[in-house]
């Protein structure tokens, strides 16, 4: 029973998985991923309504569309404790995306749509690994759509809120330690679907001339997944305890805390800081409530006990001339999973994050955006204790990504 309720935890932790300190990705802009992900007090397009819906007023154009797509390529690896051999993540391609749209119907108001997918992925640690009986492989996809609006004040404070309608759909495999009369282990596969609704609240302050300052605050989300598919592969006289049926569980994805600063010193250079605070403290364990209960599959309980955690980020901005600017930017992301329960489905570490990006402005208001972040997750040793899983993980991330922006 404990490792089915392990396959669950990773059913959940699918949903969110990349290459965050925890579960969480921020790839939402590529001017903001070119500068270290420092969105909070920036003003230059629609994408303000996802980093913060209150700076969204002080963007000068009447209307602002934003879009692009990122290409995350990541190397996981995993070294058992005691053991020889070395195991991967197969390398596979996720392109999470984003679009923004903002109207000013008058010059402090603006309304406008962000739609993101910040959280997908899709990972496989192949059929025949050591922790198969914790995970195989996943896919997850989610999208969230938030309509907002911003009110700027005599040019000096701005404030803006917006809902948060995030869906998304996992499917996830693993084996069972149930050997058949062929030698064949058992398998297991989850489907399931989810939607729920938060808000995006945020300010921006502007006391001086090139100076902002800004709050945003992300509400938790719970995502419900309340009959998830759940299909086993077991020998025939097993199947009494491990029938077809509908698990539910959920997951809170955390709320955000964000501040950000940034002062422009002229029309060239910029620079900015940004302190996100990530409440993962609300996902401290996982229930799990199979519709049909048997002696192998109840009501269960799984043991998360994530720590709040605080990000640090720094970014640069430098305008070159009328055609090209460029950026730069940093952050250090600690993991909020404590020792004892680092596990395979989030091999969470440490991590620093360095980027860099340009744009390229080749007629008014049209500008091509490029970015590169690169994650190097620092090396770390532990054990899931539920299952006495222990190794060493180690991740390196790359991610290139393309976007256009018009403003006009």
């Amino acid at each position: 029973m404990r490792r089915f309720t392990t396959l669950l935890l990773g059913i959940c932790l699918a949903a969110t998985t990349a290459f965050g300190g925890g579960y969480q990705v921020s790839l939402h802009s590529m001017r903001n991923i070119g500068m270290g992900l420092i969105g909070t007090s920036l003003t230059y397009d629609a994408s303000s309504f996802f980093y913060n819906p209150g700076a969204a007023a002080f963007v000068q154009d009447k209307f602002s569309i934003s879009g692009g797509v990122s290409l995350l390529m990541a190397r996981t690896t995993f070294q058992p404790k005691d053991v020889m051999g070395q195991y991967n993540i197969e390398k596979i391609l996720n392109t999470p995306l984003y679009f923004y749209f903002a109207y000013k119907p008058f010059d402090d108001l603006s309304i406008g749509l962000a739609v993101n997918t910040p959280y997908g992925n899709k990972l496989s640690w192949g059929e025949e690994w050591q922790g198969r009986y914790l995970i195989q492989d996943l896919a997850f996809k989610a999208i969230t759509v938030q309509p907002s609006f911003s009110y700027k004040i005599k040019d000096v404070v701005s404030f803006g809120a917006g809902l948060v309608l995030t869906f998304g759909n996992v499917e996830l495999n693993k084996a069972l330690p149930l050997d058949g009369q062929n030698g064949a282990e058992g398998k297991v596969n989850i489907k399931g679907s989810a939607y729920n609704v938060g808000f995006n609240g945020g300010i921006l302050i502007r006391p001086i001339k090139g100076l902002n300052i800004g709050i945003d605050y992300r509400s938790k989300i719970n995502m419900k997944v309340d009959e998830a598919d759940a299909t086993f592969t077991v020998p025939a006289t097993m199947k009494t305890n491990f029938p077809d049926q509908k698990v539910a569980t959920s997951l809170p994805l955390p709320a955000n805390l964000d501040f950000g600063i940034s002062y422009e010193f002229n029309e060239k250079f910029l620079i900015g800081i940004n302190l996100c605070y990530v409440f993962w403290g609300a996902y401290d364990t996982l229930t799990f409530d199979f519709k049909t209960k048997t002696p192998a599959l109840d009501k269960s309980y799984a043991p998360a006990m994530y720590e709040n955690k605080l990000i640090p980020r720094i970014g640069a901005q430098y305008k070159i001339n009328d055609i090209v600017t460029v950026r730069l930017g940093g952050y250090y992301d600690p993991s909020p999973v404590p020792d004892g329960f680092l596990n395979p489905q989030t091999p969470s570490m440490n991590q620093i994050g360095l980027t860099a990006g340009f744009s390229v402005f080749p007629t008014k208001g049209l500008s091509i955006d490029a970015a590169f972040l690169y994650v190097m997750g620092l090396e770390r040793e532990g054990t899931y204790s539920p299952e006495n899983f222990s190794g060493t993980y180690k991740t390196n991330v790359y991610v290139p990504g393309i976007g256009l922006t018009y403003n006009f």
